[in-house]
């Protein structure tokens, strides 16, 4: 079974987490919600959640892909947090897939993650950063190698549908779209 990480940072886009993990638990995929620290967490909007466990204890388990949800402050606290970018870099090393949507694609373009490749972000958030390495487009969502990023809560469901894809088949994802009558 496929697995995945979602960490959450205080002031996360609630739309995106949870869009992401309710699809690819749909989909069959084991997914961790992890909090950089203890207890719940309160969102962008307001909205109050409790990660599964923390992200001391996850960093003690392996996962096929991270996925960083965006929104402000949650993508700048991912961005100045030391595990997750140590966790980025060695999943990158390891060739395994590194995802992220809205502002948190600044969070793989500030480590490197995204240099030589083809990305998206919400408007703005990768200005922020020395994009000179990064073919920065206005896809919907964006696959380069094991990157994959996304725009915004209004593209969370096409995203993590496509992270459906990757991680356990077209087939699967077609089903978990028909489910939830999407029609893109």
């Amino acid at each position: 079974m496929a697995s995945v990480l979602v960490p959450l940072a205080p002031g996360f886009e609630e739309l995106e987490a949870v869009t992401i993990i309710d699809l690819l638990v749909r989909a069959g995929v084991e997914v961790t919600s992890a909090g950089l620290a203890p207890g719940t967490i309160n969102a962008s909007r307001g909205v109050v959640i409790q990660p599964d466990i923390t992200l001391d204890e996850a960093l003690t388990r392996s996962f096929d892909m991270v996925v960083l949800p965006g929104g402000l402050p949650g993508a700048d606290h991912l961005n100045d947090d030391l595990r997750i970018q140590n966790l980025l870099k060695t999943m990158a090393a390891q060739g395994k897939y590194t995802a992220a949507i809205c502002a948190a694609p600044k969070v793989l373009a500030n480590l490197g993650l995204l240099d030589g490749k083809s990305a998206t972000s919400y408007p703005g958030s990768l200005d922020q950063t020395d994009c000179s390495n990064i073919q920065i487009n206005q896809q919907s969502v964006v696959i380069d190698g094991n990157v994959i990023t996304s725009r915004g809560p209004g593209t969370a469901m096409a995203f993590a549908l496509t992270l459906i894809e990757i991680l356990v088949g077209k087939g699967k994802r077609d089903e978990v779209a028909k489910g939830l009558l999407y029609d893109h």
